[in-house]
């Protein structure tokens, strides 16, 4: 599948925000906010698409981290740089993760010219998690508490991505 990344623009942005996702992937649904636009168009956010049509996102940085991380020093380490993604809500749990990040890797290696990154996910989304093991991502141990304590979530790496 050949995916087009480029800068995330206003009006995809709206259309992202109002993504739902179905139980237990509700915790990664958009509110449609204002406030959520403006946070997709910081600078950070990529839109993802195939043709005219929204495939997912991707976002690196700070936007990629999950505030409550900092408290533990999750990301203390500056030459990892931090993926986030989303497929679109209908696309997930139909096989198109793996090449959906492998494009996003790539592109953030041409883009930032890293090669080694890092990811947070929740711990009960297994369906993520084995995907970012087939790619080679690697379970750090570290985990720690969302802000409203219920969700766990992980760290993963990935070294010398090519």
């Amino acid at each position: 599948m050949k995916y087009i990344i480029k800068k995330m623009d206003p009006k995809i942005a709206e259309k992202i925000s109002r993504w739902q996702y179905m139980e237990p992937y509700s915790i990664y649904s958009f509110d449609g906010s204002k406030e959520t636009i403006n946070e997709f168009m910081n600078g950070s956010y990529f839109s993802v698409q195939q043709k005219d049509k929204i495939v997912g996102y991707f976002c690196f940085g700070e936007s990629a981290q999950v505030p409550t991380g900092n408290q533990v020093e999750a990301y203390q380490n500056q030459n990892l740089l931090d993926i986030g993604l989303g497929l679109r809500p209908e696309l997930t749990g139909q096989g198109y993760g793996s090449n959906f990040l492998r494009y996003g890797l790539d592109y953030a290696v041409d883009i930032f010219s890293k090669k080694d990154f890092r990811l947070t996910v929740a711990q009960f989304n297994k369906r993520a998690i084995k995907v970012y093991r087939k790619i080679g991502f690697k379970d750090t141990g570290l985990r720690f508490k969302g802000k409203d304590g219920e969700v766990e979530f992980i760290i993963m790496i990935l070294k010398n991505w090519e």
